[in-house]
């Protein structure tokens, strides 16, 4: 049976996280091979998949945008090491050519990928990793969380800067840094925070984000 690429997706504080540590938990308990893998840009935790209920996880490789995940793999083969699934954390910060690589890898290697990441920005956009993976994806699954308003589910992700909804910026502004946070939220709470900022927004005085950085 050929392998197949997964994107688990959802807004903000679903669980992707501690899925993916989980996932990667139950291959190694039955004594198989895992890559676990995440983007460079995303600084929260560093080299570690950190989830909000507080596991975490060590990743193999930190990921730059210059990366090519078919060398990273072929590499790990060439050293005699069986790979028997890949998982890869905050997958939305991939750009397209590292997800066509990991397609490639599932069909041609026979390796399992498994990506966990948001399906869009702040502004309601695709992330490039996101439009990609939903596109050629052979398993696509939405990981539920409530929106604050209880009534619903929670579909998007409203960012804050110093606790004051915001729908301006760069579309990558990590979770805690730069004084920014994220709720998740339903697109009709979504929509009134808008309507109140568009209304206010003279009011408010937005400040920069810091431009996206990327540890060298």
């Amino acid at each position: 049976m050929i392998a197949k690429l997964y994107f688990r997706y959802s807004a903000m504080n679903a669980g992707k996280s501690t899925m993916a540590i989980q996932v990667a938990y139950n291959y190694e308990e039955q004594n198989r091979t895992v890559l676990v893998l995440k983007p460079q840009i995303d600084t929260k935790g560093e080299d570690t998949i950190i989830s909000r209920i507080g596991i975490k996880r060590k990743v193999d490789y930190l990921l730059t945008k210059d990366d090519s995940v078919l060398k990273i793999i072929n590499t790990e083969l060439e050293k005699n090491h069986k790979i028997d699934a890949i998982i890869i954390d905050e997958a939305q910060f991939l750009n397209e050519k590292q997800v066509d690589e990991l397609y490639y890898l599932s069909k041609k290697l026979n390796i399992a990928v498994l990506c966990f990441g948001l399906r869009c920005d702040f502004t309601m956009k695709p992330f490039p990793g996101s439009a990609r993976l939903l596109a050629i994806a052979d398993s696509l699954e939405e990981l539920k969380t409530l929106c604050e308003c209880g009534k619903r589910k929670a579909t998007q992700n409203l960012r804050l800067v110093n606790d004051i909804p915001t729908f301006l910026g760069n579309q990558i502004a990590i979770d805690g840094e730069d004084h920014v946070t994220y709720k998740s939220v339903c697109g009709e709470c979504y929509i009134n925070y808008y309507l109140k900022w568009q209304k206010n927004k003279s009011k408010i005085q937005e400040k920069p984000l810091i431009k996206e950085r990327i540890k060298k």
